[in-house]
């Protein structure tokens, strides 16, 4: 039993056993019975452990604000219970939608269930596992920066596209770039962000570092062009032992996953299951990606001018 547990269990049943101290003439069943009982709501019970399970989802409370949080989550159980005797007694646990998202919160908890069970024992890392990593990825640690984003996101047609990307070639403002926009209607949309290494989707981290301040990359989405232009960058590394706590993560969590797909697989390969009707596409082997997709992010052959240049690029947009 975790430390909350034990500090919630023991003031709950502090408080439940010393009334009956004094009661000489209960039996020992009854007294037990009503120490496992949280409160009594009509003709039903919450226990100690329903109201453990739900203080547990608070994380760790110092011991002065268990009792607090205790009897605060109890009342919301109680009135929450109130409410679920009047939905039985109106009959809206027989409701068709009602019954489809219980249907939907039970199947989610048992999948999750088994693959917790499935992952709990997997082996840490070992220390030769973060070494390798951490040589691997030098984007996220050993050179790790904070970026400073400018991203344009351009809507495109497939008879003006040919014509965007041609223009952001042979521009080397990208001010004027954005200018041309205007003049063309094309409508474009600017944000800002900062972001550190880590805090970027992995497949594009590795394209983005090889930037330089300035310098811009594209993407091909459908129906739009976005830029995303470093704008100004920080180094700020990480040693190995400073990122093993993130790598320890990271590896686990992908261990877990591969534990996960394989007995995915393992399941299929047993099961036999048909898509029927108008679902039998849903059964078949998606299409490759197309090739646009595949090459996501291509660096921009004209870097944008400085990043003073980008920053009023990017306020014409506003």
């Amino acid at each position: 039993m975790s430390k909350l547990h034990t500090i919630a269990l023991s003031t709950l049943a502090l408080l439940l056993v010393l009334p009956l101290a004094g009661c000489g003439d209960k039996k020992e069943g009854e007294e037990k019975a009503a120490s496992q009982v949280a409160a009594k709501v009509n003709d039903d019970e919450i226990t100690v452990h329903q109201l453990n399970f739900e203080l547990a989802k608070l994380g760790n409370l110092k011991p002065e604000q268990a009792k607090q949080a205790a009897n605060q989550v109890l009342k919301s159980m109680v009135e929450q219970q109130l409410l679920v005797q009047k939905a039985v007694e109106d009959k809206i646990d027989r409701d068709p939608q009602v019954l489809q998202s219980l249907e939907a919160a039970r199947r989610q908890i048992l999948s999750q269930a088994l693959l917790q069970k499935l992952t709990a024992n997997q082996a840490a890392p070992g220390d030769a596992e973060i070494a390798d990593y951490f040589s691997k990825n030098p984007a996220l640690f050993s050179e790790r920066r904070i970026y400073r984003l400018q991203e344009i996101n351009i809507k495109v047609t497939p008879e003006n596209v040919e014509a965007v990307k041609a223009q952001l070639q042979q521009t080397k403002n990208l001010g004027d770039f954005i200018n041309w926009l205007k003049a063309q209607n094309i409508p474009a949309q600017a944000n800002q962000s900062t972001k550190s290494a880590e805090q970027l989707p992995l497949e594009l981290l590795p394209r983005l570092h090889q930037l330089k301040d300035g310098q811009a990359m594209t993407f091909a989405v459908p129906g739009a062009l976005n830029i995303l232009v470093v704008a100004g960058s920080q180094a700020q590394p990480l040693t190995q032992e400073q990122a093993k706590p993130m790598i320890e993560r990271y590896l686990g969590n992908a261990k877990k996953r591969e534990a996960a797909a394989a007995e995915l697989k393992t399941l299929q390969a047993k099961a036999k299951v048909e898509y029927l009707g108008e679902y039998t596409e849903a059964g078949k082997e998606a299409a490759p990606a197309p090739a646009a997709a595949q090459s996501a992010a291509q660096p921009a052959t004209q870097p944008a001018a400085n990043a003073d240049a980008i920053e009023k690029g990017v306020e014409g947009l506003k």
